[in-house]
């Protein structure tokens, strides 16, 4: 089934347009919403989970109206939202044959297959007898696929899921991700590039309620071959190039000075910069730096 938005657009009370004649259509697998903070991302997702109305426009998941039909779409719909809230002192096992319950599933050998299959995809099924609240961060943000795939949803959507885990947990939540990514529909919001190119296989780059860029990671970076440069420059020659040239990006390395990476259409050999092979965050900051 495929979410087709059309002329979405949503203006909140405080004049702040966060959705700006949005068309998008996504189908089925992991699909990157990348853009910073502020970009409309959540805004996009709670209009699509049907947690708050657009202005205007349309949205419809295969033959399914959204925005007219939404307890028919809400069963095929399983939503993380950035913020996450878990009942303290139960155990996960309780709490998810709790919400099983709560989503029809009232046979018990049923809910517990049900509950028992989405501990294991999750990787949570030997601490199954936890209290949630006592939880790590990364093993909270897996509960919190592990309900929503209690009612076999055929869209899932997640905000932000990595925000705030470390690297191993991070890991641990992407590889679940992939898993399920493989029989759903999975959209994944975030302002983190390496989730989107480790994850998807399609993307889009959102900023200021409106599509910069609508590609596959890698067809969106070969369209910048030759057009990246990189360069090892002191402190005071970054300053002086960042007033001359595009640069996207600037690191430090391990002897305090800086490699840039610049966008130009025009060789920059003459300077002593190399051109270099583009990658996925070369494509959001070109995006930004054209909006």
């Amino acid at each position: 089934m495929k979410l087709v938005i059309k002329n979405l657009s949503k203006t909140y009370k405080n004049s702040v347009r966060a959705l700006d004649n949005l068309d998008l259509e996504i189908g089925a697998g992991m699909f990157g919403l990348l853009g910073p903070n502020g970009a409309g991302k959540s805004s996009l997702m709670r209009t699509i989970a049907t947690l708050q109305k657009p202005d205007t426009g349309s949205i419809y998941f295969g033959d399914i109206n959204v925005l007219e039909q939404q307890n028919e779409f809400r069963k095929l719909l399983g939503y993380l939202p950035q913020d996450f809230g878990v009942y303290p002192n139960m155990s996960a096992l309780d709490l998810l044959h709790y919400f099983a319950r709560l989503k029809g599933v009232s046979n018990t050998s049923q809910r517990k297959e049900i509950v028992d299959k989405v501990l294991e995809v999750t990787n949570l099924f030997e601490v199954r007898n936890k209290s949630v609240s006592g939880y790590s961060g990364g093993m909270k943000q897996r509960f919190g696929i592990a309900q929503l795939l209690l009612n076999d949803p055929k869209l899932i959507i997640v905000d932000e899921p990595t925000a705030g885990l470390d690297p191993a947990e991070r890991h641990r939540f992407l590889n679940v991700l992939r898993e399920i990514g493989t029989n759903n529909t999975v959209i994944f919001s975030t302002h983190i590039v390496d989730d989107v190119n480790e994850l998807c296989h399609e993307m889009s780059i959102l900023n200021g309620g409106r599509l910069l860029e609508r590609n596959t990671p890698r067809v969106a970076e070969q369209k910048l071959e030759g057009l990246i440069w990189n360069k090892e420059v002191s402190r005071e020659e970054a300053i002086v190039y960042n007033e001359q040239l595009n640069i996207l990006s600037s690191k430090y390395n391990q002897d305090n000075r800086i490699n840039i990476r610049v966008y130009s259409t025009e060789s920059l050999q003459t300077e002593g910069f190399v051109q270099v092979k583009p990658n996925l965050e070369d494509v959001y900051f070109v995006a930004l730096k054209k909006d």
